[in-house]
């Protein structure tokens, strides 16, 4: 079985990027906290739209859809999931919901994770929940033409719980010890992580709902207020790329974790950045015409009055909704489509 000695890592020389990188976001964080030293109530309001959004991009990531009515109401409400997909969405959301309030108190240990994945199937009668492998699986690729390739075979169901003790184990060392930086260790765990494959369901879900955890447990709160699934969601085909050549060799110890280290940290740096631009929204009390007119300037081409709102946390749906109509009949918005197929885009 391959061997997990992060210890090694300390020693590994990273390139520039990765380590502008790490600057980066280290200065953001900074600046994050200040930030919410001023202004916390407003952009607590960023806090219920990043559940959603996570809730939903990851389970989307995975064709597990259900309305945007609906998401809602799973989230915000704690609805009664309806089918088998809102079962799943239901169960994510409580995942994400005990990392959020008790990220400090839920420690990187292999009973923990399979706690959380049996919340994940907590709706549904699924009897491999809260259990490893049972059978053997294979990350694979559909093409046009209809055949499957097998890209990557993970670890065997046997080889899987001493696997994933032997991970956290080598983890926890190495960030105890603050012999590795968080932000090199959090992506090479969760790259080792999905190359084991521990589940025969849900590990992707797994994997980002454990990014999420150890952000947090390292003092990285981005996720909290902009969605990190959402963005994975948006480029996912930038993230099975990053995964896919970072896998090569993985079985042998041969493989180079690096495409998805900088992968997972330009994610995170985007996001911090999000965060900014929102920040800069709510910096001023300003009136809601002009506070719409100013998170206008920062889309290009189409956009929908749910992307206004996410950078207006500030603001009623109501007026936000009447600020577009005003600019829409000042001539500055262009108004195209009816009900949810609703968008506008600059005319100046």
């Amino acid at each position: 079985m391959r061997d997990f000695n992060y210890s090694l890592i300390k020693d590994q020389k990273w390139d520039s990027e990765i380590l502008g990188f790490i600057a980066a976001i280290y200065k953001e964080a900074g600046k994050q906290e200040m930030y919410l030293k001023q202004r916390p109530e407003e952009l607590e309001k960023l806090v219920e739209i990043a559940k959603i959004q996570s809730t939903e991009s990851s389970n989307a990531i995975e064709g597990i859809v259900t309305t945007s009515t609906r998401i809602k109401q799973l989230v915000e409400e704690k609805t009664t999931p309806k089918n088998r997909d809102e079962q799943e969405i239901a169960g994510y959301r409580d995942v994400l919901s005990i990392i959020h309030e008790s990220f400090d108190a839920i420690p990187l240990t292999p009973n923990y994770i399979l706690q959380l994945h049996k919340i994940l199937y907590s709706h549904m009668s699924n009897p491999a929940a809260g259990k490893t492998k049972t059978v053997q699986n294979y990350i694979s690729a559909t093409y046009p033409d209809g055949h499957t390739e097998v890209l990557f075979t993970p670890l065997a169901p046997y080889e899987t719980p001493k696997a994933l003790e032997r991970l956290c184990e080598e983890y926890n060392v190495v960030i105890g010890n603050m012999e590795v930086d968080p932000l090199i260790a959090i992506p090479i765990f969760i790259h080792d992580f999905l190359c084991i494959h521990p589940f025969n369901d849900g590990n992707g879900r797994m994997s980002r709902l454990l990014t999420t955890l150890l952000l947090y447990r390292s003092g990285f709160y981005v996720g909290k207020y902009i969605s990190l699934e959402a963005k994975i969601a948006k480029h996912k085909d930038l993230y099975y790329d990053a995964l896919y050549e970072s896998q090569a060799g993985w079985h042998e110890g041969n493989d180079d974790p690096t495409p998805f280290i900088k992968y997972l940290l330009s994610t995170i740096i985007a996001a911090y950045r999000d965060f900014e631009d929102r920040f800069a929204l709510v910096e001023v009390k300003r009136p809601a015409l002009e506070t719409v007119r100013l998170a206008t300037y920062n889309k290009i081409g189409r956009f929908t009055k749910q992307d206004i709102r996410e950078l207006c946390p500030s603001l009623s749906i109501s007026s936000i909704e009447g600020a577009l109509r005003k600019l829409v009949e000042s001539g500055e918005l262009k108004r195209e489509g009816n009900g949810r197929s609703t968008f506008y885009y600059r005319t100046k």
